[in-house]
């Protein structure tokens, strides 16, 4: 099995050099408009490709307003201070993410809840968060979610759409209007995928894109908030742009701000590479096509779109039997150039979340000991 799937990988990508897991593809005008905005002098945050490349990821996607930001975590970040998430507040998230999504959490203060994932899509399980909800908190006289035992506000339900599958948004919507909370999405890997014809990141009252160099488009490093009222989306530009209050040469700010702006280089590289993107992502799901045929019927588990879903195939996953043969496979492939890696550890393991609150985790557990991304570089662009 393992040989074989080294040749299969070398096949996609017919080289026998090292084969990274995700490599951006730059194979349109990305040196033009570089170029263009050198000669411009614009580089830094002003310019005409950060307010083109705003306008593309907001059409793209169907947000009422989408704002660019240095990086997905400083989406993530702006998208909890927007949604008055404090010191002390609780929200409810999956242990099973990358380390950005509590990271946003730690530096507003807030704590997060570790609530398990499904076990097809690997997101955060609506079930499981119903569940826990409804043994651990209440709703008080002024409608806040309270966490019985600490009495801290629970104000937030934080999903990541894993390796690009979208979670349930139905089911997840109908349990923060219940519970009276915000729903933030996470949908960094997630450009270019559909929950019921709808983009991720759209369903929630804010939801946040990374174009990381690994990301279905990159520019090098770079976020973008979604924002689903388009009151809210003028006011995280606002907050992102240092809260300045426009002025020909006087410097008044009106609130707390961030500067979270996106150069102009990074978002005419973006510009660039989303004239590209159908093709990026057709070349996408031909590979997991070609994934899913080598690994059916075989003890391995090719990770699919949810029914009800369109993903990217960010990043191409399979299950394996065991721990045991997920190590096996992760130390030939490796050695032999071609690379994959497993999931990440889970938040809870890590020293900064390790007495955060959670419920069980037994999926997120299975997961974790078995899930192997292997590589998902687009191809043919």
């Amino acid at each position: 099995m393992h040989n074989k799937l080294i040749s299969l990988v070398r096949d996609i990508y017919s080289t026998n050099e090292f084969i990274p897991l995700h490599a951006p593809t730059f194979k349109g005008n990305e040196q033009a408009y570089l170029a263009e905005t050198i000669s411009s002098t614009f580089v830094s945050s002003v310019g005409k490709f950060v307010d083109d490349f705003e306008h593309k990821i907001q059409a793209y996607t169907g947000t009422a307003r989408a704002v660019a930001t240095v990086n997905g975590t400083s989406a993530l970040h702006t998208a909890l201070h927007l949604a008055d998430i404090k010191a002390g507040d609780l929200v409810i998230t999956q242990a099973l993410t990358f380390v950005a999504t509590c990271n946003a959490l730690y530096h507003m203060g807030a704590e997060p809840i570790f609530i398990d994932i499904e076990t097809t899509f690997f997101g955060l399980c609506p079930i499981a968060v119903a569940t826990w909800l409804d043994e651990n908190a209440q709703l008080n006289d002024d409608g806040q979610c309270i966490h019985v035992a600490s009495g801290k506000q629970i104000k937030a339900v934080m999903p990541m759409h894993t390796f690009g599958h979208s979670v349930q948004l139905d089911e997840l919507i109908s349990i923060c209007e219940k519970w009276n909370l915000s729903l933030i999405e996470d949908a960094a890997e997630s450009l270019g995928s559909y929950y019921k014809g709808k983009h991720t990141g759209t369903l929630g009252k804010f939801g946040a894109l990374s174009f990381n160099g690994n990301k279905v488009i990159t520019t090098g490093g770079g976020g973008m908030l979604l924002c689903r009222a388009e009151k809210d989306g003028l006011h995280a530009k606002h907050v992102t742009t240092t809260a300045k209050q426009p002025h020909p040469y006087e410097f008044y700010h009106d609130e707390p701000g961030f500067n979270y702006r996106m150069p102009n280089l990074n978002a005419a590289l973006g510009c660039a590479q989303m004239e590209q993107i159908e093709k990026i992502l057709a070349s996408k799901r031909q590979i997991a096509s070609q994934y899913e045929e080598f690994f059916a019927g075989s003890e391995y588990q090719f990770v699919k779109e949810p029914e009800y879903a369109h993903s990217n195939y960010w990043l191409n996953a399979i299950l394996c039997p065991d721990i045991n043969a997920r190590n096996a496979l992760l130390e030939k492939t490796n050695s032999q150039g071609v690379m994959t890696r497993p999931v990440w550890q889970l938040m809870h393991r890590l020293p900064m979340f390790a007495s955060s609150l959670r419920g069980d985790l037994k999926n997120s557990e299975f997961a974790e000991a078995r899930l192997v991304n292997l590589p998902s570089s687009p191809t043919g662009i």
